[in-house]
């Protein structure tokens, strides 16, 4: 049989493009990952890229292997993987990226019962707004929202993405309160330009009773990070939409009240995504199951719907 480790050596240039990013993948140099590819193709007697001093390319048999092999070698790794800790603790290193804010308040405050439970697995966590390619970044989860579903990728919904309008009691001291999302463009406004395509971003609001209206925010205020939004918005700047998890917060704080409690918009979910495998190594299994039960457990998915309205807000 064929060396395992020279056939992922294969597998992963393939879908990356080259052997630096196969090594960066494998925790390989680039060196040795071209000798195990050299030695694979030596096997079977066949050239399986063609290489050039800027990119790998298949060859027609290099083709015809990676179509053939390539979801048996990562099944047959993760079954390795999964044995080998059958009868011992999950461990390793855990790669996983989170939205900051949502990761801080909601994910790390985790860590500590888990390594309690889990203490050979070694947690590299990646806190940024950005979304991330788990494959070839070498992450074994991700948590956030409105990441793609690639081939290969596969999603637990956590909770709603629900956004709120929010604003601060001195900001409203003295102002009438809006009674709907139109009312908003009377009151000074704090928007998000999209850090992706450089736009203003606009949000269509809809309340329980399944009306949809444009929040009309006036935008006197632009800004790009969803927390500096919240910050402005409790320094009594104007008011904002910002997703119902992050409002918590600061509800708890007493820095920003909700206004329009029966409205809010809906941008899709928070999820945790991992790779699609039939058998997950230990330390990724464990790590889904541990944060899953916990927002069951805590029913976080009742409490960060903005469409409860009133009910889990003050």
């Amino acid at each position: 049989m064929e060396n395992l480790t020279n056939l992922e050596s294969f597998l992963r240039s393939a879908e990356l493009g080259g052997f630096s990013a196969a090594a960066r993948k494998l925790a390989l140099t680039p060196a040795a990952v071209s000798r195990n590819v050299a030695t694979l193709e030596k096997n079977l007697g066949v050239r399986l890229f063609q290489r050039t001093t800027r990119r790998l390319a298949l060859t027609e048999a290099g083709e015809r292997l990676f179509a053939q092999v390539g979801g048996h070698v990562d099944a047959l790794q993760a079954a390795i993987a999964d044995a080998s800790s059958g009868s011992a603790e999950p461990s390793g290193i855990l790669k996983v990226s989170m939205s900051p804010h949502f990761g801080k308040d909601y994910i790390l405050p985790l860590l500590p019962a888990f390594m309690q439970k889990y203490p050979k697995i070694r947690p590299e966590w990646t806190f940024e707004n950005r979304q991330v390619d788990l494959v070839a970044e070498g992450y074994d989860a991700a948590i956030g929202g409105g990441l793609d579903l690639t081939p290969g990728l596969i999603s637990r919904t956590l909770a709603p993405a629900h956004l709120i309008a929010v604003a601060s009691r001195d900001y409203m001291k003295g102002r009438a309160m809006p009674t709907n999302p139109q009312q908003l463009g009377s009151l000074a406004g704090i928007q998000m330009r999209s850090s992706n395509t450089g736009r203003i971003r606009h949000w269509t609001m809809r309340n329980i009773a399944g009306e949809e209206m444009p929040a009309a925010l006036n935008g006197s205020f632009i800004m790009n990070d969803p927390a500096a939004i919240a910050g402005a918005a409790s320094l009594g700047l104007g008011v904002a939409l910002i997703a119902v998890p992050d409002a918590l917060i600061h509800f708890r704080r007493g820095d920003l009240i909700r206004l329009l409690p029966d409205w809010y918009a809906d941008i899709g979910t928070i999820s945790l995504y991992y790779a699609n495998r039939k058998l997950l190594p230990a330390k990724t299994r464990v790590f889904i199951d541990f944060v899953t039960e916990h927002f069951r457990k805590e029913r976080l998915a009742e409490k960060l719907a903005g469409s409860l309205g009133a009910s889990n807000m003050p």
